[in-house]
């Protein structure tokens, strides 16, 4: 079975976590202040927090911001439901805004509508690595004093007006769980350009920790901590971050080598009609975390096309949630979102690992095209 990916592990990062563990210092620590100044600095941020996941870094952030009860965020509902989850976590009401059919994300023309005075923030995803307009976003937001926290999870590597992702961002968090191309195991960072958010940030992520344990333990004489608010322990291990420094060292190779896959793949498609793919919007590129393909409107249940695929040795994944559809935010209102329906329904998420080979992808391609005929013949008959 060609699985929808696989990470890409190997000896130096065994090494990297084998060395850690040696040290004695396995919670967080130097390897831990490392990864984070180093992945910062390849991200265009100031500073770099660590974290247990990127939806604790969300959570950070919304708190960050004194995002309480009887605020509002604005949210896509078309994400995974961490996003929508770190609001409530707050006690706020995430609102959900609709999104562009081509790049899955918020814009400014989706965002203005469901804008009210007890919005707080606005909460923008890179969807599956694809760069929104966050300058729009900005323009729109900055004059109402809304900030905007960018979601981040699955865009490292990917750009937007020729920088990197994250570049001069107020917020962004990120993730390093498996299906990411940066990977720890779990894991995620929250980076800022600003001094004082990433000490308090430092601080909440600690049980509010005057004083961190490595720093407590680094400096030479007793030191009696206070704990200054209530906080939060999401901290990350040496050990992830061991293994988070040798995959940074990979992320150009990985993104150079995905976006060669999805170049065969998008011409490899022009031939299965009706099926159009994702791509790069005009203001920035994907680092092509996941490849999703919209499928034709006349195409069946998409449940058959799934079963389709697998049994002819292909696993592919529905396309991304959205959240509002879940039972956890039934009877949760919302305005229309047709094009997030739209795109929950009718996408599918295809098989790209950085050593897929010609033939696996070539199997993906024709299973598709093969299972979209056999269901159209079905249809008809």
């Amino acid at each position: 079975m060609i699985p929808v990916m696989r990470p890409l592990l190997g000896e130096e990062e065994a090494l990297a976590a084998a060395e850690a563990v040696r040290s004695g210092w396995v919670a967080q620590g130097p390897r831990v202040r490392e990864f984070e100044e180093a992945f910062a600095g390849s991200v265009g941020a100031r500073h770099g927090v660590a974290v247990s996941s990127c939806t604790t870094g969300l959570h950070l952030a919304v708190h960050l911001l004194g995002v309480g009860p009887g605020d509002e965020v604005v949210v896509p509902s078309l994400s995974f439901i961490a996003t929508a989850n770190a609001v409530r976590y707050t006690g706020a009401t995430p609102v959900f805004a609709d999104v562009d059919a081509a790049t899955g994300n918020l814009t400014a023309s989706t965002v203005e509508p469901v804008i009210t005075a007890r919005t707080r923030a606005v909460m923008v995803v890179h969807q599956a690595g694809v760069p929104a307009d966050v300058d729009a976003l900005k323009a729109l937001c900055e004059p109402r004093g809304i900030p905007v926290i960018e979601d981040a999870a699955c865009a490292a590597g990917s750009t937007y007006q020729g920088k990197p992702v994250g570049t001069g961002a107020l917020l962004a968090a990120w993730s390093f769980h498996p299906r990411k191309l940066l990977t720890t195991g779990e894991g995620g960072m929250v980076t800022t350009d600003d001094p004082d958010w990433a000490v308090r940030l430092r601080r909440l992520r600690e049980h509010g920790m005057s004083v961190s344990a490595a720093d407590r333990h680094n400096g030479g004489s007793a030191v009696i901590e206070q704990y200054l608010e209530t906080a939060f322990n999401y901290r990350m291990t040496d050990i992830q971050a061991a293994v988070g420094l040798v995959q940074l060292s990979k992320l150009d190779a990985i993104i150079a080598r995905r976006r060669e896959l999805a170049a065969r793949y998008h011409e490899l498609l022009a031939d299965v009609p009706g099926v159009t793919a994702v791509g790069d919007p005009e203001y920035g590129t994907t680092n092509y975390q996941s490849f999703w393909v919209w499928l034709p409107e006349e195409a069946p249940d998409r449940q058959d096309i799934l079963a389709g695929l697998a049994e002819r040795g292909v696993s592919a994944r529905r396309g991304i949630m959205a959240s509002h559809l879940e039972p956890a935010y039934e009877g949760h209102p919302s305005a229309p979102l047709p094009v997030t329906e739209a795109f929950t329904a009718r996408t599918l998420i295809l098989p790209l690992f950085h050593d897929m080979t010609n033939d696996e992808q070539d199997t993906v391609v024709s299973a598709l095209s093969e299972t979209l005929h056999t269901s159209r013949l079905t249809v008809r008959g």
